[in-house]
């Protein structure tokens, strides 16, 4: 059973730096496109950023010049380093991928949500 696992969230101030990461663990075959989105209270969910399997990035306009998004294709894993936090970025934060199991189709997985908050 394939699953995505983040890690890394937590409390920050205004300025500050938190890294998440996360793993996608599993039979899988191969991984396509990875990407971060988060949700605010009372807000629609949105895309923070994502990379294609050659490394590829695109980035939200509130959020470029700040965070970084980064992958490992050999360990299946997803990373989103975010410098000079701002309250707004206060959110649960979750990764996505798509992906081939081992023994299915390809199909987009969702972690669990990481909560950052960020004070000012």
């Amino acid at each position: 059973q394939v699953q995505l696992v983040e890690s890394g969230g937590g409390s920050a101030q205004a300025g500050g730096s938190l890294r998440l990461s996360c793993a996608a663990s599993g039979r899988i075959l191969s991984t396509g496109v990875m990407g971060w989105y988060r949700q605010a209270p009372e807000r629609q969910r949105e895309l923070v950023a994502t990379i294609s399997r050659g490394g590829l990035a695109n980035y939200a306009d509130s959020v470029k010049g700040r965070f970084t998004i980064s992958r490992d294709n050999a360990k299946n894993t997803v990373s989103l380093q975010m410098n000079s936090l701002k309250p707004e970025d206060t959110a649960v934060y979750s990764c996505n991928a798509n992906l081939q199991p081992i023994s299915g189709t390809w199909g987009l997985y969702w972690g669990q949500g990481t909560q950052v908050t960020v004070s000012s």
